[in-house]
């Protein structure tokens, strides 16, 4: 479920929401490192500063979702969204995927502004991701049938490790990560999708994840043990950003 088995091509088909968020934060990346505007004016214009949101710039509570403070803080948190968006996104389909995925980053940033310091300054996509882990944990509590109990365990050993680790590392936006993943959850809780809904969703995750094991049996030891390592330097690098 975790393990990508597609190619470039499959993927961006499959998943085109994590995608495009993904070529979003490259992209806003590579505007504050290229010479094109003075002073990393995208940069400037698009972090969340409590102080500038207070005088009337609300765009601030969404765009520090995309922008990243460097280019490994961008990559790690690109790379989690790459091995824990797409299950959702096919989960839930790429609209609602995407109002969690904002909705979570919004909920985590108006926190940072309520209960940080107006001189506070933050970017990076961790609150938005923490929804994610969030939403997942309501599935584990009060829709168990959509994940097998192995993925289950993997995404409660990661939450707890990314929890931990928000409060051990330094430089880290405490407040979005908790809240974010707070946001998540109850997004996660409310039963907003009706019956056939369910019903449908079950079933076509079901089939998907069978189709993954079959593909994933197909693999070749060395693709498997190639993700197997992205997928921990990648789970290190986001637990130790911002």
């Amino acid at each position: 479920m975790f393990t990508r088995t597609e190619s470039f091509r499959e993927f961006i088909r499959f998943y085109p929401v994590v995608s495009t968020i993904i070529t979003i934060h490259l992209a806003l990346y590579l505007l504050t490192v290229l010479p094109i505007f003075p002073n990393y004016w995208f940069f400037e214009t698009l972090s969340g500063v409590n102080l500038y949101i207070m005088e009337g710039e609300y765009w601030r509570l969404i765009t520090p979702i995309f922008m990243h403070s460097g280019f490994t803080h961008m990559l790690f948190n690109s790379f989690s969204l790459v091995l824990f968006g797409p299950a959702l996104e096919r989960i839930l389909g790429g609209g609602r995927f995407l109002f969690v995925y904002l909705l979570s980053g919004l909920i985590a940033n108006v926190a940072t502004l309520l209960l940080e310091p107006l001189t506070y300054t933050h970017v990076g996509s961790s609150g938005a991701i923490f929804g994610l882990f969030g939403y997942y944990i309501a599935i584990i509590m009060f829709r168990k049938h959509w994940l097998s109990k192995q993925n289950s365990q993997i995404i409660l050993t990661l939450c707890v490790i990314s929890l931990i680790m928000t409060f051990l590392q330094p430089n880290i936006n405490i407040t979005a990560h908790l809240f974010g993943l707070f946001g998540g959850f109850l997004l996660g809780a409310i039963p907003y999708f009706n019956k056939r809904d369910f019903s449908d969703s079950i079933k076509s995750t079901a089939n998907w994840a069978g189709n993954k094991r079959k593909a994933i049996s197909f693999q070749s030891p060395l693709k498997v043990l190639i993700w197997a390592a992205i997928i921990i330097i990648a789970i290190l690098g986001f637990l130790t950003q911002k």
